[in-house]
C-alpha cells in the first residue's frame, strides 16, 4: 500500500508533528521528544522516525528562518563533533537491533527523560556546573546524536550541556533550532542507508508535511504567551505513559 490509511495513526500522528512543531517554534526542542513514542503505538519505531524526519526538515527551515540570528554558533561548534559521532554510532544502531528492542530503547529513553526532568525540576539534582570544555560538549552532543537520531529526542541531552550556559531564553530556542536543524541534515543518511524512504513513507510524510509550519507558527506565538512549564508538564505526562508502555512491549516482545 503506498500511504498508510490508518485512522489511529494520524490520531497520534497529527497531534504528535503539531507538538514537535511546537517545540520547535518557541517551546525548546526538547518538547519534541513525545513525537516518536507516541507514532510508534500505530506503527514500528523506525518507520515512525523515518516518516517524521522530512517533516523535521521542513519544520527546520520555518524555524531557523525564524530564529538563525539569535543562535549562539559558537556553542554549537562545541557541541556539533560529538553529535555527528553520536548520529553514526546510532544508524549503525537501528540497523542492528530489531524492532522489540527499538521499543524497549525508546521506552527506556522516554523513562529516562520524565525522570530527569522531575528530579530538575524537584531541586533534588545537583545543577550542573558551567563548563565550556570540548570533553562536556563532546559527550553531551554525543548522546544528544544518537538519541536524536533513534527517537528525534535529542533536545533533553542537548539541555543538560545548554542550561548551565545560563542563555538567554531567545537565544536558547534559536541554538537549539540551528544545531537540530544541522542534525537533522545529517541523519537522512543512516536512514536511506537502511531503506527507510520507501514510497510509502515518503508520502505518509507528504500529506503531514502541512502541518509543521502551522506548528512552528503556534510555538513563536506561544514563546511569549504561555507558561513553558505547564507545557512541559503535561508533555512528560504523556512521555511516562508511553514510556512505560513500550519498555513492556518491548520486554514482552523479547521474552
Amino acid at each position: 500500500m503506498p500511504l498508510i490509511t490508518d485512522p489511529y495513526f494520524y490520531l497520534l500522528s497529527v497531534p504528535a508533528v503539531l507538538i514537535y512543531g511546537i517545540g520547535k517554534g518557541g517551546l525548546g526542542g526538547a518538547l519534541g521528544i513525545i513525537a516518536v513514542p507516541l507514532m510508534a503505538f500505530a506503527i514500528a519505531p523506525t518507520q515512525a522516525a523515518a516518516i517524521l524526519l522530512p517533516i523535521l526538515l521542513v519544520m527546520d527551515f520555518f524555524a531557523v528562518r525564524y530564529h538563525y540570528k539569535s543562535a549562539d554558533y559558537v556553542v554549537i561548534k562545541r557541541m556539533l563533533p560529538g553529535a555527528l559521532l553520536g548520529v553514526a554510532l546510532a544508524g549503525f544502531y537501528i540497523h542492528a537491533v530489531p524492532q522489540a528492542g527499538l521499543k524497549l530503547t525508546i521506552g527506556f529513553l522516554s523513562l529516562w527523560f520524565c525522570i530527569h526532568y522531575v528530579l530538575s525540576e524537584f531541586g533534588l539534582m545537583k545543577a550542573a556546573k558551567k563548563q565550556k570544555g570540548k570533553i562536556a560538549a563532546m559527550i553531551w552532543g554525543g548522546v544528544s546524536g544518537f538519541s536524536s537520531t533513534t527517537v528525534h529526542a535529542g533536545g533533553g541531552p542537548a539541555s543538560i550541556y545548554l542550561l548551565p550556559q545560563k542563555l538567554e531564553k531567545v537565544t536558547l530556542v534559536a541554538t537549539m533550532a540551528v544545531f537540530f536543524a544541522l542534525l537533522n541534515v545529517v541523519k537522512v543518511i543512516p536512514y536511506a542507508a537502511i531503506g527507510e524512504f520507501d514510497q510509502t513513507n515518503l508520502l505518509t510524510a507528504l500529506i503531514l508535511i502541512p502541518l509543521a509550519p502551522l506548528g512552528v507558527k503556534m510555538g513563536v506565538w506561544m514563546l511569549h504567551r504561555v507558561s513553558q512549564k505547564r507545557i512541559y508538564q503535561l508533555c512528560y505526562l504523556f512521555l511516562l505513559l508511553s514510556g512505560i508502555k513500550l519498555s513492556a512491549d518491548g520486554i514482552i516482545s523479547l521474552i
